[in-house]
Protein backbone atom coordinates (compact mmCIF):
# COMPACT_ATOMS: atom_id res chain seq x y z
CA UNK A 1 0.00 0.00 0.00
CA UNK A 2 1.49 2.96 -1.05
CA UNK A 3 0.90 6.63 0.09
CA UNK A 4 0.89 9.60 -2.08
CA UNK A 5 2.46 12.68 -0.74
CA UNK A 6 1.20 15.48 -3.63
CA UNK A 7 -1.64 16.16 -1.08
CA UNK A 8 -1.34 16.26 2.60
CA UNK A 9 -3.68 17.89 5.13
CA UNK A 10 -2.04 19.84 7.83
CA UNK A 11 -3.62 20.36 11.02
CA UNK A 12 -4.26 23.64 12.11
CA UNK A 13 -3.05 23.97 16.21
CA UNK A 14 -6.22 24.52 18.40
CA UNK A 15 -5.22 24.05 21.48
CA UNK A 16 -3.64 27.25 22.27
CA UNK A 17 -4.10 28.19 25.85
CA UNK A 18 -3.80 31.50 27.11
CA UNK A 19 -1.04 32.10 29.61
CA UNK A 20 -1.53 33.05 33.39
CA UNK A 21 -3.05 36.60 33.40
CA UNK A 22 -0.54 39.23 34.26
CA UNK A 23 -1.24 42.96 36.17
CA UNK A 24 1.15 45.20 35.17
CA UNK A 25 1.14 48.90 35.56
CA UNK A 26 -2.55 48.06 36.92
CA UNK A 27 -3.60 46.45 33.23
CA UNK A 28 -4.78 43.36 33.26
CA UNK A 29 -2.35 41.56 30.41
CA UNK A 30 -3.17 38.36 28.99
CA UNK A 31 -0.85 36.49 26.14
CA UNK A 32 -2.87 34.71 23.72
CA UNK A 33 -2.21 33.02 20.15
CA UNK A 34 -4.01 34.52 17.41
CA UNK A 35 -4.45 31.78 15.68
CA UNK A 36 -7.07 30.39 18.14
CA UNK A 37 -9.24 33.23 17.90
CA UNK A 38 -9.78 33.28 22.05
CA UNK A 39 -11.30 36.12 23.53
CA UNK A 40 -11.45 36.63 26.83
CA UNK A 41 -13.87 38.73 29.49
CA UNK A 42 -13.99 38.93 33.52
CA UNK A 43 -16.70 39.18 35.86
CA UNK A 44 -16.19 40.66 39.93
CA UNK A 45 -12.77 40.15 41.39
CA UNK A 46 -13.35 36.88 42.81
CA UNK A 47 -14.04 35.22 39.59
CA UNK A 48 -11.22 33.34 37.52
CA UNK A 49 -11.23 34.50 33.92
CA UNK A 50 -12.79 32.56 31.74
CA UNK A 51 -12.63 32.10 27.45
CA UNK A 52 -14.95 32.03 24.94
CA UNK A 53 -13.61 30.03 21.77
CA UNK A 54 -14.93 30.62 18.82
CA UNK A 55 -15.33 27.16 16.26
CA UNK A 56 -11.57 26.44 15.17
CA UNK A 57 -10.96 25.31 11.89
CA UNK A 58 -10.10 21.73 12.24
CA UNK A 59 -7.55 21.79 9.10
CA UNK A 60 -6.78 23.15 6.28
CA UNK A 61 -5.13 20.83 3.04
CA UNK A 62 -2.53 22.57 0.71
CA UNK A 63 -0.75 21.21 -1.47
CA UNK A 64 2.74 19.91 -0.90
CA UNK A 65 4.27 21.76 -4.35
CA UNK A 66 4.26 25.78 -2.52
CA UNK A 67 6.71 27.92 -3.80
CA UNK A 68 9.61 28.74 -1.25
CA UNK A 69 8.75 32.35 -1.35
CA UNK A 70 5.40 31.54 -0.28
CA UNK A 71 6.43 29.06 2.61
CA UNK A 72 8.86 31.68 3.74
CA UNK A 73 6.16 34.00 4.00
CA UNK A 74 3.43 32.05 5.84
CA UNK A 75 6.00 30.72 8.51
CA UNK A 76 7.21 34.89 8.76
CA UNK A 77 3.69 35.37 9.29
CA UNK A 78 2.94 32.49 11.76
CA UNK A 79 5.60 33.54 14.39
CA UNK A 80 5.04 37.34 14.01
CA UNK A 81 0.92 36.21 14.55
CA UNK A 82 3.02 33.20 17.21
CA UNK A 83 1.72 35.89 20.27
CA UNK A 84 0.28 39.25 21.14
CA UNK A 85 -0.65 40.99 24.40
CA UNK A 86 -4.12 42.21 24.96
CA UNK A 87 -4.90 44.81 27.65
CA UNK A 88 -7.87 45.54 29.32
CA UNK A 89 -7.87 49.21 30.50
CA UNK A 90 -11.00 47.65 33.04
CA UNK A 91 -9.34 46.15 36.26
CA UNK A 92 -13.01 44.15 36.99
CA UNK A 93 -16.63 44.63 35.99
CA UNK A 94 -19.39 45.89 38.53
CA UNK A 95 -22.00 43.18 38.12
CA UNK A 96 -25.81 43.70 39.84
CA UNK A 97 -26.34 40.89 41.51
CA UNK A 98 -30.13 40.98 40.92
CA UNK A 99 -30.37 41.23 37.42
CA UNK A 100 -27.06 39.69 36.33
CA UNK A 101 -26.10 42.71 33.83
CA UNK A 102 -23.06 44.55 34.32
CA UNK A 103 -23.47 48.58 35.31
CA UNK A 104 -20.73 50.47 33.92
CA UNK A 105 -19.72 53.73 35.59
CA UNK A 106 -20.00 56.77 33.71
CA UNK A 107 -17.51 59.17 32.91
CA UNK A 108 -20.08 62.24 33.03
CA UNK A 109 -21.07 61.08 37.01
CA UNK A 110 -17.87 60.80 38.17
CA UNK A 111 -16.90 64.26 36.90
CA UNK A 112 -19.83 65.36 38.53
CA UNK A 113 -19.25 63.41 41.52
CA UNK A 114 -15.76 64.85 41.78
CA UNK A 115 -16.76 68.65 41.14
CA UNK A 116 -19.71 68.46 43.61
CA UNK A 117 -17.60 67.41 46.08
CA UNK A 118 -15.37 69.66 45.69
CA UNK A 119 -17.58 72.99 45.67
CA UNK A 120 -18.99 72.99 48.93
CA UNK A 121 -18.67 75.30 52.41
CA UNK A 122 -14.60 76.24 51.43
CA UNK A 123 -15.88 78.70 48.78
CA UNK A 124 -18.42 80.42 50.71
CA UNK A 125 -14.90 80.84 53.07
CA UNK A 126 -12.67 81.42 50.54
CA UNK A 127 -13.04 85.52 50.02
CA UNK A 128 -13.21 85.78 54.38
CA UNK A 129 -9.54 84.44 54.13
CA UNK A 130 -8.11 85.99 50.89
CA UNK A 131 -9.13 89.52 51.44
CA UNK A 132 -5.87 90.56 53.04
CA UNK A 133 -3.68 88.55 50.29
CA UNK A 134 -5.60 90.03 47.22
CA UNK A 135 -7.05 88.72 44.19
CA UNK A 136 -3.67 88.33 41.84
CA UNK A 137 -1.72 86.60 44.85
CA UNK A 138 -4.80 84.45 46.26
CA UNK A 139 -5.76 83.74 42.58
CA UNK A 140 -2.01 81.88 42.68
CA UNK A 141 -2.34 80.35 45.30
CA UNK A 142 -5.35 78.61 44.38
CA UNK A 143 -4.04 77.35 40.98
CA UNK A 144 -0.96 75.89 43.32
CA UNK A 145 -3.41 74.26 46.03
CA UNK A 146 -5.70 73.17 42.45
CA UNK A 147 -2.40 71.54 41.14
CA UNK A 148 -1.25 70.40 44.85
CA UNK A 149 -4.83 68.26 45.29
CA UNK A 150 -5.06 66.89 41.83
CA UNK A 151 -1.76 65.42 42.13
CA UNK A 152 -2.51 63.98 45.81
CA UNK A 153 -5.72 62.78 44.51
CA UNK A 154 -4.03 61.10 41.59
CA UNK A 155 -1.80 59.03 44.20
CA UNK A 156 -4.80 57.91 46.08
CA UNK A 157 -6.22 56.32 43.13
CA UNK A 158 -3.28 54.86 42.07
CA UNK A 159 -2.70 52.97 45.47
CA UNK A 160 -6.03 52.20 45.59
CA UNK A 161 -6.02 50.53 42.37
CA UNK A 162 -2.83 48.59 43.60
CA UNK A 163 -4.69 47.73 46.24
CA UNK A 164 -8.19 46.64 44.62
CA UNK A 165 -5.55 43.63 42.64
CA UNK A 166 -3.44 42.79 45.18
CA UNK A 167 -6.96 42.12 47.88
CA UNK A 168 -9.00 41.20 44.87
CA UNK A 169 -12.43 42.92 46.40
CA UNK A 170 -13.79 46.44 45.42
CA UNK A 171 -14.71 49.49 47.58
CA UNK A 172 -11.43 49.51 49.24
CA UNK A 173 -11.09 52.49 51.44
CA UNK A 174 -8.12 54.55 52.95
CA UNK A 175 -7.79 51.82 55.84
CA UNK A 176 -6.80 48.82 53.31
CA UNK A 177 -4.76 51.35 51.54
CA UNK A 178 -2.90 52.17 54.53
CA UNK A 179 -2.76 48.88 56.25
CA UNK A 180 -1.20 47.58 53.07
CA UNK A 181 1.67 50.21 52.56
CA UNK A 182 1.92 51.90 55.64
CA UNK A 183 1.06 48.66 58.56
CA UNK A 184 -0.86 49.63 61.56
CA UNK A 185 0.38 52.93 62.25
CA UNK A 186 -0.98 54.10 59.26
CA UNK A 187 -3.99 52.68 59.73
CA UNK A 188 -4.04 55.04 62.77
CA UNK A 189 -3.08 58.03 61.35
CA UNK A 190 -5.85 57.43 58.51
CA UNK A 191 -8.40 56.75 60.18
CA UNK A 192 -8.29 59.32 62.88
CA UNK A 193 -7.96 61.79 60.60
CA UNK A 194 -10.48 60.80 58.11
CA UNK A 195 -13.03 60.56 60.81
CA UNK A 196 -12.12 63.62 62.30
CA UNK A 197 -12.22 65.75 58.71
CA UNK A 198 -15.53 64.40 57.87
CA UNK A 199 -17.32 64.65 60.90
CA UNK A 200 -15.72 68.82 61.35
CA UNK A 201 -16.88 69.41 58.07
CA UNK A 202 -20.53 67.22 57.66
CA UNK A 203 -20.97 69.71 61.21
CA UNK A 204 -19.48 72.74 59.11
CA UNK A 205 -22.60 71.95 56.22
CA UNK A 206 -24.75 71.31 58.29
CA UNK A 207 -24.52 74.18 60.52
CA UNK A 208 -24.23 76.55 57.08
CA UNK A 209 -27.50 75.25 55.46
CA UNK A 210 -29.72 74.80 59.01
CA UNK A 211 -29.01 79.36 59.07
CA UNK A 212 -29.99 79.28 55.00
CA UNK A 213 -32.94 77.33 55.54
CA UNK A 214 -34.14 78.34 58.70
CA UNK A 215 -34.03 82.31 56.95
CA UNK A 216 -36.17 80.67 54.20
CA UNK A 217 -38.54 79.13 55.71
CA UNK A 218 -39.13 80.68 59.08
CA UNK A 219 -38.68 77.66 61.06
CA UNK A 220 -36.00 76.70 63.89
CA UNK A 221 -32.65 75.87 63.37
CA UNK A 222 -32.98 72.16 65.17
CA UNK A 223 -35.63 71.52 62.45
CA UNK A 224 -34.13 72.96 59.52
CA UNK A 225 -30.71 71.22 60.34
CA UNK A 226 -33.05 67.80 60.86
CA UNK A 227 -34.88 68.68 57.36
CA UNK A 228 -31.11 68.73 55.68
CA UNK A 229 -29.79 65.72 56.91
CA UNK A 230 -32.88 64.13 56.37
CA UNK A 231 -33.52 64.94 52.93
CA UNK A 232 -29.69 64.32 51.46
CA UNK A 233 -29.39 61.47 53.60
CA UNK A 234 -32.37 59.75 52.46
CA UNK A 235 -30.91 60.38 48.73
CA UNK A 236 -27.40 58.40 49.39
CA UNK A 237 -29.41 55.71 51.47
CA UNK A 238 -32.34 54.77 49.10
CA UNK A 239 -30.39 56.19 45.80
CA UNK A 240 -29.45 53.69 43.49
CA UNK A 241 -25.28 54.47 41.85
CA UNK A 242 -27.12 55.99 38.46
CA UNK A 243 -29.83 57.91 40.58
CA UNK A 244 -27.31 59.63 42.63
CA UNK A 245 -25.29 60.15 39.71
CA UNK A 246 -28.28 61.96 38.05
CA UNK A 247 -28.43 63.94 41.29
CA UNK A 248 -25.21 65.30 41.32
CA UNK A 249 -25.25 65.86 37.88
CA UNK A 250 -28.60 68.17 38.10
CA UNK A 251 -27.36 70.01 41.68
CA UNK A 252 -24.18 70.45 39.11
CA UNK A 253 -25.72 71.99 36.71
CA UNK A 254 -28.17 74.52 39.53
CA UNK A 255 -24.57 75.21 41.00
CA UNK A 256 -23.47 76.86 37.87
CA UNK A 257 -26.86 78.25 36.54
CA UNK A 258 -27.09 79.95 40.19
CA UNK A 259 -23.53 80.92 40.28
CA UNK A 260 -23.95 82.66 36.86
CA UNK A 261 -26.79 84.64 38.07
CA UNK A 262 -25.03 85.60 41.43
CA UNK A 263 -21.59 87.03 39.51
CA UNK A 264 -23.79 89.01 37.03
CA UNK A 265 -26.08 90.46 39.47
CA UNK A 266 -23.51 90.95 42.21
CA UNK A 267 -20.67 92.32 39.39
CA UNK A 268 -22.50 95.38 38.46
CA UNK A 269 -20.47 97.41 41.33
CA UNK A 270 -17.04 95.60 40.39
CA UNK A 271 -14.07 97.65 41.47
CA UNK A 272 -11.23 96.51 38.50
CA UNK A 273 -8.75 98.14 40.19
CA UNK A 274 -9.18 96.33 43.25
CA UNK A 275 -8.56 93.24 41.74
CA UNK A 276 -5.07 93.83 40.91
CA UNK A 277 -4.22 94.11 44.73
CA UNK A 278 -1.19 91.19 45.50
CA UNK A 279 0.07 90.49 48.98
CA UNK A 280 1.91 87.73 49.00
CA UNK A 281 3.25 87.63 52.81
CA UNK A 282 -0.36 86.97 53.81
CA UNK A 283 -0.60 84.16 51.18
CA UNK A 284 0.14 81.49 53.99
CA UNK A 285 -2.25 82.64 55.95
CA UNK A 286 -5.30 81.53 53.57
CA UNK A 287 -3.84 78.40 52.40
CA UNK A 288 -5.51 76.01 54.96
CA UNK A 289 -9.05 77.21 53.41
CA UNK A 290 -7.90 77.09 50.09
CA UNK A 291 -6.73 73.32 50.37
CA UNK A 292 -9.82 72.64 52.50
CA UNK A 293 -12.34 73.91 49.41
CA UNK A 294 -10.15 71.52 47.13
CA UNK A 295 -11.19 68.62 49.17
CA UNK A 296 -12.25 65.55 47.10
CA UNK A 297 -10.08 62.61 48.10
CA UNK A 298 -12.70 61.21 50.12
CA UNK A 299 -14.38 59.90 47.18
CA UNK A 300 -11.68 58.37 45.43
CA UNK A 301 -12.06 55.22 46.42
CA UNK A 302 -15.83 55.44 45.37
CA UNK A 303 -14.93 56.80 42.02
CA UNK A 304 -12.21 54.15 41.32
CA UNK A 305 -14.91 51.21 42.04
CA UNK A 306 -17.33 53.01 39.78
CA UNK A 307 -15.50 52.95 37.27
CA UNK A 308 -13.94 49.90 37.06
CA UNK A 309 -10.48 50.27 37.89
CA UNK A 310 -9.88 52.30 34.41
CA UNK A 311 -7.06 54.61 34.86
CA UNK A 312 -7.78 57.14 32.13
CA UNK A 313 -11.08 57.47 33.21
CA UNK A 314 -9.99 57.92 36.90
CA UNK A 315 -7.60 60.44 36.06
CA UNK A 316 -10.18 62.52 33.58
CA UNK A 317 -12.52 62.32 36.26
CA UNK A 318 -10.13 63.77 39.10
CA UNK A 319 -8.55 66.62 36.75
CA UNK A 320 -11.79 67.67 35.10
CA UNK A 321 -13.94 67.28 37.94
CA UNK A 322 -11.40 69.36 39.64
CA UNK A 323 -10.70 71.91 36.98
CA UNK A 324 -14.58 73.23 37.18
CA UNK A 325 -14.17 74.44 40.90
CA UNK A 326 -11.03 76.31 40.24
CA UNK A 327 -12.89 78.08 37.61
CA UNK A 328 -15.84 79.22 39.79
CA UNK A 329 -13.15 79.42 42.91
CA UNK A 330 -12.03 81.90 40.70
CA UNK A 331 -14.68 83.44 39.54
CA UNK A 332 -16.09 83.97 42.89
CA UNK A 333 -12.93 85.75 44.84
CA UNK A 334 -12.84 87.89 42.15
CA UNK A 335 -16.22 89.44 42.31
CA UNK A 336 -16.26 89.19 46.53
CA UNK A 337 -13.06 90.64 46.49
CA UNK A 338 -13.85 93.42 43.78
CA UNK A 339 -17.19 93.93 45.42
CA UNK A 340 -15.64 94.95 48.61
CA UNK A 341 -12.09 96.55 48.05
CA UNK A 342 -11.30 98.53 51.05
CA UNK A 343 -12.75 96.55 53.82
CA UNK A 344 -9.77 96.70 55.56
CA UNK A 345 -10.39 93.29 57.47
CA UNK A 346 -7.48 91.88 58.71
CA UNK A 347 -6.84 88.28 57.91
CA UNK A 348 -7.69 86.53 61.52
CA UNK A 349 -10.84 87.84 61.30
CA UNK A 350 -12.93 86.22 59.28
CA UNK A 351 -16.19 87.89 57.67
CA UNK A 352 -19.16 85.56 56.06
CA UNK A 353 -19.06 86.44 52.42
CA UNK A 354 -22.68 85.74 52.73
CA UNK A 355 -23.11 89.32 54.81
CA UNK A 356 -21.40 91.56 52.55
CA UNK A 357 -23.24 90.21 49.57
CA UNK A 358 -26.58 90.65 51.62
CA UNK A 359 -25.44 94.71 52.79
CA UNK A 360 -25.54 95.78 48.80
CA UNK A 361 -28.75 94.79 47.64
CA UNK A 362 -31.81 93.38 48.88
CA UNK A 363 -31.33 91.47 44.78
CA UNK A 364 -27.97 89.85 45.60
CA UNK A 365 -29.62 87.79 49.07
CA UNK A 366 -31.70 84.75 47.22
CA UNK A 367 -29.14 84.12 44.46
CA UNK A 368 -26.43 84.04 47.43
CA UNK A 369 -28.44 81.55 49.58
CA UNK A 370 -29.43 79.30 46.49
CA UNK A 371 -26.02 79.15 45.21
CA UNK A 372 -24.83 78.51 48.75
CA UNK A 373 -27.16 75.81 49.70
CA UNK A 374 -26.29 73.86 46.49
CA UNK A 375 -23.37 74.07 46.92
CA UNK A 376 -23.20 72.76 50.56
CA UNK A 377 -25.82 70.15 48.99
CA UNK A 378 -23.57 68.57 46.43
CA UNK A 379 -20.22 68.25 48.82
CA UNK A 380 -22.60 66.72 51.43
CA UNK A 381 -23.76 63.76 49.42
CA UNK A 382 -19.82 63.02 48.47
CA UNK A 383 -18.67 63.12 52.08
CA UNK A 384 -21.66 61.01 53.15
CA UNK A 385 -20.89 58.21 50.69
CA UNK A 386 -17.08 58.37 51.48
CA UNK A 387 -17.67 58.33 54.97
CA UNK A 388 -20.19 55.43 54.97
CA UNK A 389 -18.02 53.30 52.55
CA UNK A 390 -14.67 54.09 54.42
CA UNK A 391 -16.97 52.89 58.41
CA UNK A 392 -18.10 49.65 56.28
CA UNK A 393 -14.26 48.99 55.11
CA UNK A 394 -13.09 50.05 59.28
CA UNK A 395 -15.57 48.10 60.82
CA UNK A 396 -15.87 45.01 58.41
CA UNK A 397 -19.36 45.08 57.89
CA UNK A 398 -21.31 44.27 54.53
CA UNK A 399 -23.17 47.46 53.18
CA UNK A 400 -26.16 45.64 52.30
CA UNK A 401 -26.32 44.19 55.69
CA UNK A 402 -25.53 46.82 57.73
CA UNK A 403 -26.58 49.86 55.73
CA UNK A 404 -29.26 51.71 58.29
CA UNK A 405 -26.80 51.13 61.17
CA UNK A 406 -23.55 52.49 58.57
CA UNK A 407 -26.09 55.78 57.87
CA UNK A 408 -26.86 56.12 61.12
CA UNK A 409 -23.13 56.86 62.58
CA UNK A 410 -22.51 58.59 59.67
CA UNK A 411 -25.20 61.19 59.54
CA UNK A 412 -26.16 61.79 63.33
CA UNK A 413 -23.08 62.80 65.16
CA UNK A 414 -22.50 65.85 62.44
CA UNK A 415 -26.13 66.72 63.07
CA UNK A 416 -26.34 66.66 66.59
CA UNK A 417 -22.70 68.80 66.73
CA UNK A 418 -24.35 71.57 64.84
CA UNK A 419 -27.28 72.03 67.07
CA UNK A 420 -25.02 72.27 69.96
CA UNK A 421 -22.84 75.71 68.54
CA UNK A 422 -24.69 77.21 65.35
CA UNK A 423 -22.10 79.26 64.83
CA UNK A 424 -19.18 76.52 64.32
CA UNK A 425 -18.90 77.31 60.11
CA UNK A 426 -15.41 78.73 60.73
CA UNK A 427 -14.59 76.85 63.36
CA UNK A 428 -14.90 73.96 62.18
CA UNK A 429 -13.31 74.87 58.05
CA UNK A 430 -10.33 76.37 60.07
CA UNK A 431 -9.64 73.22 61.94
CA UNK A 432 -9.75 70.68 59.67
CA UNK A 433 -8.07 72.33 56.55
CA UNK A 434 -5.32 73.22 58.91
CA UNK A 435 -4.88 69.71 60.86
CA UNK A 436 -6.44 67.54 58.79
CA UNK A 437 -6.65 67.85 55.11
CA UNK A 438 -3.15 68.47 54.96
CA UNK A 439 -2.00 65.03 56.93
CA UNK A 440 -4.79 63.14 55.52
CA UNK A 441 -4.75 64.26 52.07
CA UNK A 442 -1.40 66.28 51.89
CA UNK A 443 1.13 64.09 53.35
CA UNK A 444 -0.74 60.39 53.58
CA UNK A 445 -1.66 59.72 50.11
CA UNK A 446 2.27 60.53 48.75
CA UNK A 447 3.57 58.23 52.52
CA UNK A 448 1.71 55.80 50.83
CA UNK A 449 2.60 56.02 47.05
CA UNK A 450 6.14 55.90 48.40
CA UNK A 451 5.61 52.60 49.94
CA UNK A 452 3.12 51.25 47.34
CA UNK A 453 6.24 52.13 44.47
CA UNK A 454 9.16 51.19 46.02
CA UNK A 455 8.60 48.63 49.31
CA UNK A 456 5.21 46.50 48.50
CA UNK A 457 4.61 46.38 44.52
CA UNK A 458 7.82 47.40 43.55
CA UNK A 459 8.16 48.01 39.91
CA UNK A 460 4.73 46.55 39.08
CA UNK A 461 2.93 49.25 41.12
CA UNK A 462 0.79 51.63 38.94
CA UNK A 463 2.05 55.36 38.73
CA UNK A 464 -0.49 57.90 37.89
CA UNK A 465 1.93 60.61 38.69
CA UNK A 466 5.03 60.93 37.23
CA UNK A 467 8.61 62.22 38.80
CA UNK A 468 9.44 59.18 40.98
CA UNK A 469 10.51 60.14 44.76
CA UNK A 470 11.15 63.72 43.92
CA UNK A 471 7.74 64.12 43.69
CA UNK A 472 6.13 62.00 46.78
CA UNK A 473 9.27 64.34 48.66
CA UNK A 474 8.14 67.61 47.49
CA UNK A 475 4.68 66.78 48.08
CA UNK A 476 5.06 65.50 51.71
CA UNK A 477 7.65 68.57 52.33
CA UNK A 478 5.15 71.08 51.40
CA UNK A 479 2.14 69.94 53.59
CA UNK A 480 4.10 69.53 56.66
CA UNK A 481 5.79 72.71 56.02
CA UNK A 482 2.41 74.41 56.25
CA UNK A 483 1.65 72.17 59.22
CA UNK A 484 4.36 73.17 60.79
CA UNK A 485 3.57 76.87 59.85
CA UNK A 486 0.54 76.76 61.11
CA UNK A 487 1.11 75.29 64.41
CA UNK A 488 4.21 77.67 64.93
CA UNK A 489 1.80 80.60 64.59
CA UNK A 490 -1.13 79.20 66.78
CA UNK A 491 1.55 78.59 69.54
CA UNK A 492 2.97 82.07 69.05
CA UNK A 493 -0.98 83.51 69.30
CA UNK A 494 -1.46 81.92 72.71
CA UNK A 495 1.89 82.90 74.18
CA UNK A 496 1.18 86.66 73.05
CA UNK A 497 -2.73 86.54 74.82
CA UNK A 498 -1.70 84.73 78.13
Amino acid sequence: MSVSLSNTCLPLRTDSVPQKPLVLNGVVRFHLQRSSHVSSYRFGFNSNPFFRTHTPRFSKCSPQRVSDKRRETQVTTEQEEEEEVVEFQRLFSNLNRSTLKRESGSLSSAIFLVAGTTVGAGILAIPAVTQESGFLASAVACILCWAFMVVTGLLVAEVNVNTMSELGSGGVSLVSMAKRTLGSFGVQVASWSYILIHYTLLVAYIARSSGILTNFLGIPIWESATLFSLVLGSICFFGSQRFIGATNGVLVFGLIASFAALVTVASGDLHWEALLKANFEAVPMSIPIIALSFVYQNVVPVLCTDLEGDLPKVRTAIVLGTAIPLGLFLVWNAVILGSFPDTGVAAERMIDPLQQLRSTSVTVGPFVEAFSLIAIATSYIGFVLGLTDFFSDLLKLQTRQNKPFLYLLTLVPPLVLSLLDPEIFFKALDFAGTYGVLVLFGILPAAMSWSDRYVVSSSTATQLVPGGKVTLSLVMGAAGYVIVSEIIENFSKYLSVS
